[in-house]
């Protein structure tokens, strides 16, 4: 990959974005992971405004250590940057505490990690909406449209997504590029829902360039059948997730009246 090309290609993408909808810069939400340090590097050097926001819920300290040394990072090399911290734990708590108990908790505390990436969400629109800016998205092509692995109407819910058509390794390649924390580089990718140090391989049971191959093979029309061993595990891994979380990656889908029912 042409690193200083693509970069220089987002970059441009995102300031003409932005001037043609007559936008004074971007939000992002900075987590302390790989994609989103990339992602407010790039809106950084557009030289336009951007608003860096840490959300912490009750996150790991290493996460919350990670999102602070980029912004301090960013801010010693782009002088259009600024940021914000919202704790939004006492947000969190307070919903948790006024919603009914259910009996399965194994339901419910998934439906809370998504809650989590929603409050975020709003909390990026108010700022948004405030400042005149867009909400930038940090999600990757294997994210977006391989394994689905973000939350609908949350870190889903952006106005562009200016490194979704790459890959994760791709990713990584820009980010070590653009000379981002050796520490951000070296952390083990994660989504930051649950509180503790779990990975997405962890929750996915595969790796991301595992992934990216699974995604290849689909592409290509291959199935399960094609492989043994490790390889058929990770495509039927990927294709479970494809399968599962295809509703985020398609149009809602709208009910079509027939014209002569009108």
């Amino acid at each position: 990959m042409q690193s200083e090309k693509v970069i220089q290609h987002i970059v441009s993408w995102l300031k003409d974005y932005a001037d043609n909808a007559k936008m004074k810069g971007f939000v992002i939400g900075v987590s302390g992971g790989i994609d989103s340090a990339l992602t407010s590097t790039l809106c950084a050097k557009t030289g336009l405004d951007l608003l860096c926001l840490e959300m912490p819920i009750h996150q790991s300290t290493d996460q919350v250590t990670r999102a602070a040394n980029h912004i301090s990072w960013l801010k010693e090399h782009f002088p259009n940057v600024k940021s914000h911290w919202i704790n939004l734990t006492p947000v969190f708590d307070s919903l948790v505490d006024v919603l009914p108990d259910v009996e399965n908790e194994e339901s419910r505390f998934m439906s809370l990690a998504n809650t989590r990436a929603r409050l975020r969400m709003t909390s990026l629109y108010y700022f948004a909406a405030l400042e005149k800016y867009l909400v930038a998205g940090t999600g990757n092509k294997v994210e977006d449209f391989g394994v689905g692995f973000y939350t609908k109407y949350g870190d889903g819910g952006v106005d562009l997504s200016p490194i979704a058509d790459l890959l994760k390794t791709e990713v990584f390649e820009l980010a070590k590029h653009l000379g981002i924390n050796k520490e951000i580089l070296e952390a083990a990718p994660t989504d930051g829902l649950w509180g503790d140090n779990r990975t997405d391989e962890d929750q996915i049971g595969a790796s991301y360039p595992e992934l990216e191959w699974a995604m290849a093979m689909k592409d290509q029309g291959k199935t399960a059948n094609d492989f043994e061993g490790r390889q058929k595990e990770v495509f039927e891994i990927f294709m479970r997730f494809n399968r599962a979380n295809k509703h985020k990656m398609v149009p809602i889908p709208v009910c079509e009246i027939p014209k002569e029912l009108k």
